[in-house]
């Protein structure tokens, strides 16, 4: 089969930050295929997509399309050579309408003004042909962020990409997305198009790729037919070591309640209920679990929790004290920690440096300031500490995290949140695109504060991470919780039973 892309030789290095990302790779994809690029954070993958796409200019090497060498300097070369790449943190206008995101640069005119009618016509036709519907008026600002990829896709589309390369593109999506974008890949590369999707899901490199290419410290390491390789190979061979993928942990040994929620109502962004009713509680010592459809209220309800939204009724407790109406700050004096699900807004500052994205939640520490002067040179020490400690690679002390590849970022985020040993964490996906090396040393810190004690409030989309790390699982659905699950009755069938509304009495009765 032809290859619709070589890159030769591909070679840059970062003088700013001392760090060879692409040192000397060869990769080429072939036409009517998807090709799954795996590895590490930091080993080069995005980098090297991002050559491709004339985002970044390679030292050294050369670029064949369909067999003709080619110049990428910038994105509008890439674009004209029919390359189109939809990046892990997307590229919208919020406040544009989804034809005037995809329509951007290239609006239908008349006498010199935008046909909004034709641009209108045109999205619905393009979404209609590769059968991802969208309606062309909504603004991308109300969108999921499901719905916000599909754009992100139809953009490319629209521009007639031929090479598509998808940047963890199933990082922020629910399950039924997941499945929903599989088909749009299946059926992309059955019209001879070439997907490279770059993940750290390696059962999605199983279920959906045809080739894989595993990079490691910015070099080629490995490439061959998915169909001779298993999940536990690929992750050897990214990590350059044996990786335990199961969690290995003791039964819990809960103490005393840490977080009472009582009768919590809370609103959406629209005034409307998102949370209705719902009592939790949450024990020292373990791992609770909140599973769900995402949008059913548990970005409400984490976020009432942790003090970043408003509570219209109820209460919350932390360790017998009302903290309903209490500041995050006071919050986190009284030991809560909090790893949010956005880490690109309500996790970090990328304007600025790691010491400060780690110190941010500790600055007023005596160990971190005097009066009103910082101690500079401790705040190093702790952000050098956490660096090793969490394997941030390509972060150096004192410099901008804005070029950090997503995984790294999310290590910045969780590296600051479980310092201090706090009493009640709130973990909210806390390994969304973080690479499976360091999945399985954040699952190990996770478990290791709980058997100290600590009390974990855990997110996550991933129900193989829910299973594997919690002792109880409290299902939400339209913001009710629907049951809570631990022992025998804790498995998959059940929970996806919840999920979609069931009532416990009827599911757990029906299994005795």
């Amino acid at each position: 089969m032809a290859s619709a892309l070589e890159m030769r030789g591909i070679t840059k290095f970062f003088a700013s930050s001392s760090v060879l990302a692409s040192n000397n790779v060869d990769f080429s994809v072939q036409a009517g295929t998807v090709h799954a690029l795996v590895g590490e954070n930091g080993a080069g993958k995005t980098t090297l997509m991002n050559i491709l796409y004339g985002l970044i200019s390679p030292d050294s090497g050369d670029i064949l399309i369909d067999g003709q060498t080619v110049k990428i300097t910038h994105p509008d070369d890439a674009i004209r050579n029919k390359i189109g790449m939809v990046h892990q943190h997307f590229k919208l206008v919020p406040s544009f309408t989804i034809a005037e995101n995809i329509m951007l640069g290239i609006e239908p005119s008349q006498m010199g003004f935008i046909n909004r009618t034709q641009e209108a016509d045109a999205v619905r036709k393009l979404s209609e042909e590769f059968g991802l519907p969208v309606d062309p008026t909504l603004r991308v600002q109300d969108l999921s962020v499901g719905m916000q990829q599909r754009v992100e896709i139809l953009k490319s589309l629209q521009r007639d990409a031929r090479i598509l390369i998808l940047d963890e593109p199933t990082a922020v999506l629910t399950p039924q997305e997941v499945r929903e974008l599989y088909v749009i890949i299946r059926r992309l590369a059955d019209e001879g198009r070439s997907v490279i999707l770059i993940t750290h899901k390696l059962i999605e490199v199983i279920e959906i790729a045809d080739h894989l290419t595993v990079m490691r410290r910015g070099q080629v390491v490995g490439t061959d037919d998915v169909k001779n390789v298993t999940v536990k190979e690929i992750a050897n061979l990214m990590v350059g070591r044996e990786v335990i993928l199961t969690v290995d942990r003791k039964p819990a040994t809960p103490g005393q309640v840490v977080l009472k929620v009582e009768k919590l109502l809370v609103a959406d962004n629209n005034g409307l209920p998102a949370i209705t009713g719902v009592d939790l509680e949450v024990r020292e010592g373990e791992i609770l679990g909140l599973a769900g459809v995402s949008g059913n209220g548990q970005t409400e309800l984490i976020e009432a929790i942790a003090g970043t939204r408003q509570i219209d009724s109820g209460h919350v407790y932390l360790f017998d004290t009302d903290i309903t109406t209490s500041t995050v700050k006071t919050r986190r004096n009284k030991s809560m920690a909090h790893i949010p699900e956005d880490r690109m807004t309500t996790g970090l500052n990328l304007r600025t440096n790691i010491d400060e994205n780690i110190v941010v939640t500790m600055y007023d520490h005596d160990e971190y300031h005097n009066g009103n002067l910082l101690r500079y040179g401790k705040i190093r020490d702790l952000a050098r500490t956490l660096i090793q400690k969490f394997n941030i690679k390509s972060a150096q002390v004192g410099e901008g995290i804005s070029t950090l590849s997503g995984g790294n970022l999310q290590k910045i985020v969780v590296a600051r949140e479980l310092e201090g040993n706090p009493k009640f964490i709130i973990a909210n996906q806390p390994t969304r695109g973080v690479d499976v090396g360091s999945i399985e040393f954040i699952h190990q810190t996770l478990i290791d504060t709980r058997d100290a004690g600590t009390a974990v409030l855990l997110v996550s989309v991933e129900l193989d991470e829910i299973l594997a790390l919690s002792d109880r699982v409290a299902v939400i659905y339209e913001g009710q919780i629907m049951g809570i699950l631990e022992g025998d009755d804790l498995n998959k069938e059940t929970l996806g039973l919840l999920m979609a509304g069931a009532n416990i009495d009827d599911i757990v009765g029906a299994t005795l």
